[in-house]
């Protein structure tokens, strides 16, 4: 009998060799039923293998995010599978699962797959699940799969096949496809209910643009048809709101080829809302105690090797200049200039905690296939700060900045988020990991407790810390529910020691500070484009780039808007006035289509009374106010961030 122990520490027997599929249909059929993969003593194993020893054992269903993953990569296989029934003779590369679904790389020699042929595939695939195949996971010596592929005549398989060792080869089967896979799949096709083929893209073998193309095809599934159809609708809602699109209709940012890929070019609108949120960010900064400072765009080559980020790095980094036979890099990180102001006048218990806060510039060359809108450049201003404390400072610092994540996702009405907590691997220290056992689970242990003293949502995620410390991944949704990567929140206790960081003890004694690194807003052109999405374009009016327009029914009352524009401007109100020759229902159109907020209508009866129509963008008419009462709402909207 073997020992297993469940989340909620609930031990069971069972015998030698039992699967998490039968301990779940143990427990009920109805779980069973839900059982897509299982976490055996941490590691994602196929629900049909056996357990041989104690272990401890989640189940994993479509709730679980490993769970998803397992059933997206078994998707890939079906699709490979009615693949080879319309395209015999095709070669296939890697097929893993993605954050939404999974994609397949595939040679087809000199056939091309179209959009109408994914139609095909989808009904293949749909078939081919009801099937309820069963996912055949078989060890094979590493010369009998060489032999099998070379049969087929496979030099992707072969190339994947030169990494790997006798021993830890194995072959999944199910239906009339087998595949080079270490898994893990769920149990069988059954598991698979809706399907939905989304893409076909080209993708050079391996990444490297002097290889083939291979043809790759996206897709996603899912255990019922009413996920599909809601994720359908989500995808149908984002086109609208994508921030490419909204960029350009709302004047925010473009992109210019004489300028450089991945290099964005905010205009007038866009730089209205950058400013705003630097203004937000100082605000809200001055008042934690943070003190701004301004750094150069680029650094001497020995700065990096000190910080470590070269030769680590440099694939990341701008090629070097070279100067009076010195190296210099365009700055891709802040961190190392900070930690030079820190160290360039000497410091006391007493000047700590010693809080610095830039929104600065960096660059990174981010390869041109992974650009993307504001998401993905090349050019990027972070919301960077950085504290430096002692480690009884720690715990009341983080909490500080965590709580103040906690302000920005409540004003910008973010309402679902998750903190990861991104934490080491003890056999990796020394490795991956900075050496110093002790340092790693006191400093894990805080920024656990600063998470749970203050309700933060989080999940802990083993082996992805940075290298000199555990770090915070802010995930965040959208208002139709789509996840972004806002910023990260960093502990170090590295970098203290490599700049040679120091502080004097109320003892006389000198130590190293801890130093958080933190960014709140992330970067202009990552957040900008999450809240184009969020919004729709329909900024609240304090971050809008236009706030008001004033729309006179005819020339006749020019003149009376102006003087309202004038009093709204005297109260750095962003207004313009509509003076075209239009019709009053063009104007509003148009007003509506540029998101503006508020439109103030005035005609005849509007300017005998001083009185303004007001219509409030995707409401429609809310009636007529005085001037001045309006003056002071808006204002007051304003000053208030609503």
């Amino acid at each position: 009998m073997i020992e297993i122990r469940f989340p909620d520490g609930a031990i069971r027997s069972f015998p030698k060799g039992t699967t998490a599929l039968e301990i779940a249909k143990s427990i009920s059929e109805g779980l069973a039923k839900k059982v897509l993969a299982a976490k055996v003593n941490g590691v994602v194993i196929d629900a049909t293998r056996p357990i041989e020893e104690n272990a401890t054992l989640q189940l994993l269903t479509w709730d679980d995010e490993e769970g998803k993953k397992t059933l997206w990569h078994s998707s890939a296989h079906l699709m490979a599978e009615a693949v080879e029934t319309m395209f015999p003779g095709v070669k296939f590369w890697v097929g893993p699962a993605i954050d939404h679904g999974f994609y397949y790389d595939m040679d087809l020699g000199d056939r091309k797959m179209s959009e109408e042929d994914l139609l095909v595939l989808e009904k293949k695939m749909n078939e081919l699940a009801k099937q309820g195949n069963v996912y055949i996971r078989k060890a094979i010596p590493k010369q009998e799969a060489v032999a099998y592929f070379k049969e087929k005549g496979d030099e992707y398989k072969l190339d994947l096949l030169q990494n790997l060792n006798d021993g830890e080869i194995t072959f999944y089967t199910q239906g009339n496809f087998t595949d080079l896979c270490r898994g893990p799949h769920i149990p069988n096709t059954g598991f698979i209910k809706a399907i939905k083929l989304t893409n076909i893209a080209g993708a050079y073998w391996k990444g490297d643009e002097h290889n083939k193309q291979l043809t790759r095809v996206y897709g996603i599934t899912f255990p019922n048809q009413k996920e599909l159809d809601a994720y359908l609708a989500m995808l149908e809602e984002a086109k609208k709101r994508d921030h490419r699109k909204l960029g350009k209709e709302l004047s925010i940012f473009t992109m210019d080829d004489d300028v450089g890929p991945g290099l964005p070019l905010w205009m007038p609108n866009g730089t209205i809302i950058i400013e705003e949120l630097e203004k937000l960010a100082k605000e809200t900064e001055e008042d934690a105690g943070y003190k701004r400072v301004v750094t150069p765009h680029i650094a001497k080559e020995s700065m990096y090797l000190t910080s470590g980020h070269l030769p680590y790095y440099a694939d990341s980094m701008f090629p070097p200049m070279e100067m009076d036979g010195e190296k210099y890099y365009l700055k891709a990180m802040n961190c190392p200039h900070h930690h030079k102001i820190y160290a360039a006048e000497p410091k006391s218990y007493r000047d700590l905690p010693y809080r610095i806060a830039e929104y600065g510039t960096c660059y990174r060359y981010e390869q041109s296939g992974e650009l993307f809108g504001l998401m993905r450049v090349r050019c990027l201003h972070m919301n960077d700060a950085h504290i430096y404390c002692t480690k009884e400072q720690f715990a009341e610092e983080f909490k500080a900045v965590n709580n103040m994540y906690l302000k920005y996702f409540k004003l910008f009405g973010i309402d679902k988020y998750v903190m990861r907590l991104s934490l080491h691997d003890p056999a990796k220290l020394g490795k991956k990991y900075v050496n110093e056992p002790k340092l790693w689970l006191e400093t894990e242990d805080m920024v656990r407790k600063v998470l749970q003293e203050t309700n933060t949502p989080f999940i802990e995620v083993p082996d992805e810390a940075a290298f000199y410390g555990p770090k915070i991944d802010v995930q965040i949704w959208s208002a139709i529910g789509r996840e972004f990567t806002l910023a990260t929140n960093q502990v170090d206790f590295n970098s203290g020691r490599k700049f040679s960081l120091s502080y004097t003890t109320p003892n006389n004694d000198t130590d190293i500070p801890l130093i958080i690194h933190r960014a709140p807003l992330g970067t202009h052109e990552r957040f900008i484009g999450f809240l184009l999405e969020h919004y729709a374009g329909k900024f609240p009016v304090w971050l809008a780039p236009q706030q008001v327009i004033i729309l006179p029914i005819s020339d006749k009352f020019a003149d009376y808007a102006n003087e309202v524009a004038l009093k709204l401007k005297a109260k750095r109100v962003r207004v313009t006035v509509d003076e075209r020759n239009e019709k009053i229902g063009k104007k509003i159109r148009e007003a509506e289509m540029m998101r503006i907020p508020y439109m103030l209508v005035v005609g005849e009866k509007e300017m005998n009374e001083q009185q303004l129509s007001v219509r409030r963008q995707g409401v429609g008419d809310t009636g007529s106010i005085s001037i001045d009462n309006f003056v002071h709402n808006i204002v007051e909207e304003i000053m208030e961030r609503k």
